[in-house]
């Protein structure tokens, strides 16, 4: 047995800032040195294991198993939910159905206003919910700058509507993953995530419709972005209460793309709007069937990870479950009960069980995995092709996947040496403005990584500590680290890249960086002060 030591210096603020040290390595190797992701993760995880090691006491072989428990936690269910989607998506690339549906969208109407709502909002959430990771934004600016869009308003315009989707991208592993690092319940979290960002989702296609047209713009397409705000977050609601964040990304923007193309039979803007009047480009003609079929993709997605979410097929994977054989609990060696917590972090004096579950059928990723075999089969994609895909795909994903890994393993050894409990009861004594300024916290987490994943699993722990010091509710603070650092991702640095490289724009990120400032940081104050007064109820 080892017994964490929350406070190994005298002072509080001290033993905080000791355990700080690895993110502050983090930190500055990518803001100031500018040095690679995976390099600046890797020397952080080094630095992580010597914190723990010479200033937290933690044994060696501790810190060891902690960083493998990081890094498989990465693998098995996170590595395995993103190369599914992300292989799906190529598949649907791959068929040809994925061009009948970009065309299909363009077409709906020339008015430039309802297209950003349809590709940039609509769209670009579906293809979060489906692929995350910079799919959604190098897509649909690609395809705004294709309908006529100047470029770093189609770029600007794509990160802005992000934030209506980015918390629940890739199968809402986002979520998932803080609701784990967090230690908090998944439903409680998917619940609170309704009142820290819905309203602001809501909002979004005003928002956008303003940044294109202004005022004007906002009063010719009112019932547009009303009934496309209100089903979209309408429906994010519905989902996260009921089913949880897995489809929150894939039915609502789906359900939303139908209604506004539903809207536009019966009515269209009494005036066009063209940027700098620009003629509209001439688009392809598919027949309503060929449309339908296109879309295919995304019905087997969402059929499957509805199915998967349901309680009567999670009850098959639970001890004594039909499925239950089909579960792995790998009791991970050298930590499991064996790292000893104490209050104010833990409610009691107990060892910490350390068991990494295999999910082999009930992980959402292998719900993925069935929706692409169905895809396949209907499209009739060989698997030779298939396997070339996926050949492509883990060519794309390993980097990110590797940085994930480390990032996982890094926050792992803060959390299980106590570095984490050390720094959560120094910001405990700022008092009741903590909720204030929570959200902060994971703006700065998804601006320094780019992911919501890599920012809930270095803070999301910090939070939930935190929060039981002050005696907040944990799941609300985990809630806002997450919103919070959904509204950096219209400015963080893999965001940008991303965009300037789908609209030709490779070198001109700044001016892509200024556009979207002004709009991260406002959503970052909403979420902020709507945080603070939640946490006053």
């Amino acid at each position: 047995m080892w017994e964490q030591n929350y406070a190994p210096y005298d002072s509080v603020y001290l033993s905080a800032l000791v355990g700080a040290i690895p993110i502050l390595v983090f930190l500055l190797s990518l803001v100031v040195f500018r040095i690679k992701g995976i390099t600046a993760a890797l020397i952080s995880a080094v630095v992580a294991a010597l914190v723990a090691l010479v200033l937290f006491g933690m044994p060696f072989s501790k810190i060891v198993g902690s960083a493998l428990f990081g890094a498989v936690s990465g693998l098995w269910p996170i590595a395995w939910i993103i190369v599914m989607a992300v292989w799906l998506y190529k598949i649907a690339v791959k068929s040809g159905q994925f061009e009948v549906i970009r065309t299909s969208i363009g077409g709906v109407s020339t008015d430039q206003r309802l297209q950003v709502l349809l590709i940039a909002f609509c769209f670009g959430g579906l293809l979060e919910g489906a692929a995350g990771f910079g799919v959604p934004i190098a897509i649909c600016a690609a395809l705004l700058v294709e309908l006529g869009f100047r470029p770093i308003k189609a770029a600007m315009l794509c990160l802005v509507a992000n934030a209506g989707a980015g918390a629940y991208g890739a199968i809402g592993i986002p979520v998932i993953q803080g609701a784990k690092v967090g230690g908090v319940d998944l439903g409680e979290l998917s619940t609170w995530m309704i009142p820290v960002i819905q309203g602001l989702t809501a909002l979004l296609p005003l928002i956008l419709v303003a940044i294109l047209d202004g005022w004007k713009g906002v009063r010719q397409t009112w019932p547009a972005w009303l009934v496309t705000g209100v089903v979209f977050s309408g429906l994010q609601c519905l989902v996260l209460f009921v089913a949880g964040p897995e489809l929150t990304d894939i039915l609502p923007p789906l359900v939303a793309m139908v209604t506004l193309a539903g809207l536009t039979r019966i009515w269209q803007p009494r005036e066009i709007y063209r940027e700098g009047g620009v003629a509209a480009p001439e688009t392809t003609k598919y027949s309503v069937r060929e449309v339908v079929m296109a879309w295919s993709p995304f019905y087997f997605l969402t059929g499957a990870i509805l199915v998967w979410s349901l309680p009567w097929f999670k009850s098959l994977f639970t001890a004594g479950g039909w499925l239950d054989w089909t579960v792995l609990n790998i009791h991970m060696p050298w930590i499991d009960n064996t790292i000893v917590q104490h209050p104010p972090v833990s409610a009691t004096t107990a060892p910490m069980p350390a068991v990494w579950q295999v999910s082999l059928i009930g992980a959402s990723g292998t719900a993925v995995l069935g929706a692409i075999l169905v895809t396949g089969a209907f499209a009739r994609i060989t698997v030779p092709e298939a396997l070339e895909q996926l050949k492509g795909t883990i060519a794309e994903l390993w980097r990110p996947i590797v940085l994930i890994l480390l990032v996982l393993a890094l926050a792992y050894i803060t959390n299980l040496s106590g570095a984490t409990a050390a720094i959560g009861l120094a910001l405990a004594n700022v008092g009741d403005v903590f909720p204030l300024v929570s959200p902060i916290i994971g703006w700065i987490g998804v601006f320094i990584t780019g992911s919501v994943v890599n920012n809930n699993t270095l803070f999301a722990k910090l939070q939930a500590v935190t929060a039981q010091q002050l005696g907040v509710d944990p799941t609300l603070l985990v809630a806002s680290n997450t919103g919070g650092g959904t509204m950096a991702k219209l400015v963080s640095a893999q965001s940008i890249a991303i965009a300037a490289s789908a609209v030709g724009e490779t070198g001109n990120e700044a001016a892509i960086l200024r556009s979207s400032l002004k709009y991260s940081l406002a959503f970052l104050v909403v979420v902020c002060v709507t945080v603070y007064l939640l946490s006053l109820l």
